[in-house]
C-alpha cells in the first residue's frame, strides 16, 4: 500500500503571514507535524510515500528528504485539497492511504484504520449527539448501519455522527471508483473542493466504512489555538501513552521553538497565553 500526504497548503489562517513556513512543518515537540506522519506510516511498515506539495515547496523538500515521493500542486493557492489529491491519481491503482498533513494523530489510529478488514474506510471521531454541536469547522459525517451516508462541513451538526478525522484508505477497486469521482468532479471545473467531496460521491455507489478513534488523541491544526492545544496537551497526551514523559523544561523548549519557526500569529497567541498564566 501507498501512502498519499496532502501538503499543499500555506496554512494562512494559522501561520499569519506570507513568509512562514508551509503548515505541514509546524513544529509539534521535536518533529514537524509532516515528519510525525512519515515516522507514523513508517512503523506500519508504509515505505513508499508520495507527499502533493505546493506552498513552500521546496522547504518540505528539504525536511522530508529525498526517500519520499513528491508531486507538486502549481496551482496550490487557487485550488483545494481535491485537485491535490486529483494530481497523485496515477499513484493509487494498487490501493492507498490518504492523510491531510496538518493532523496530529495518535499512531494507534492509523494502526486501527490499516488493520480494519474493509478495504475503503475513514477515521471517525464520534459525536454523541447529546454534546454541544460541531461547528463550521469541522468535517461532518453521518453514518447508517457503520457505513458512510453523508460527509461534508455544511451538514447539519445536530444530525451527524462524527467528525473525520482526514485518514483514509482506499483498496484497489475502491481506488479505481475513487478516481471515475475525482475526474468527473474536475472535469466539472469543483477545482477548490475539499477531497471528501469525492469520498462522499464514492460512498453512493460502494461502502465506505467509519473505524473510530477510540478516544486516542488527535487534532487537526487550523488556528493558533488548535496548535497550542496540539502542544500542550494533545503531544503529552501521546507520548505518554508511549511511556514517554518528557520533562516540562523540555516542553517550554519544544513551544519556544515551534513559535520562534512559525512566527506571525501563532507566536502571538502562545504568547499571550504565556503572560495570562504567569499573572494567575
Amino acid at each position: 500500500m501507498r501512502a498519499i500526504i496532502l501538503a499543499a497548503g500555506r496554512g494562512s489562517r494559522l501561520i499569519g503571514n506570507e513568509n512562514g513556513p508551509p503548515k505541514c512543518l509546524a513544529q509539534v515537540g521535536e518533529m514537524s507535524l509532516i515528519e510525525r506522519q512519515i515516522q507514523a506510516l513508517q512503523m506500519e511498515g508504509i515505505d513508499r510515500i508520495i507527499t502533493v506539495i505546493g506552498f513552500g515547496a521546496e522547504q518540505v523538500r528539504e525536511v522530508c528528504g529525498p526517500t519520499i515521493e513528491y508531486i507538486e500542486n502549481t496551482r496550490h493557492d487557487k485550488t483545494n485539497s481535491l485537485f491535490s489529491l486529483w494530481l497523485a491519481r496515477e499513484k493509487m491503482t494498487e490501493g492507498f492511504i490518504v492523510l491531510n498533513a496538518d493532523v496530529l494523530f495518535h499512531p494507534q489510529i492509523l494502526k486501527d484504520l490499516l488493520a480494519d478488514p474493509h478495504e475503503d474506510a475513514l477515521l471517525l471521531a464520534h459525536h454523541d449527539r447529546e454534546m454541544p454541536p460541531m461547528g463550521d469547522e469541522e468535517m461532518k459525517v453521518r453514518l447508517r448501519h457503520g457505513r458512510v451516508i453523508d460527509i461534508g462541513k455544511e451538514l447539519n451538526p445536530r444530525k451527524v455522527d462524527g467528525e473525520n478525522v482526514g485518514i483514509v484508505k482506499f483498496g484497489r477497486d475502491g481506488a479505481q471508483l475513487l478516481v471515475q469521482k475525482m475526474d468527473a468532479l474536475i472535469h466539472r471545473g469543483i477545482h477548490r473542493a475539499w477531497a471528501p467531496r469525492a469520498f462522499r460521491d464514492f460512498a453512493l455507489e460502494r461502502p465506505l466504512y467509519a473505524v473510530p478513534t477510540k478516544n486516542h488523541p488527535w487534532i487537526e491544526i487550523d488556528f493558533p489555538e488548535d496548535y497550542f492545544r496540539a502542544v500542550n496537551e494533545i503531544l503529552p497526551m501521546i507520548v505518554c501513552d508511549q511511556g514517554v514523559r518528557p520533562r516540562p523544561k523540555q516542553r517550554l523548549a519544544a513551544r519556544s521553538v515551534a513559535a520562534a519557526q512559525l512566527g506571525g500569529s501563532i507566536a502571538h497567541e502562545l504568547t499571550r497565553h504565556d503572560q495570562l498564566r504567569s499573572q494567575d
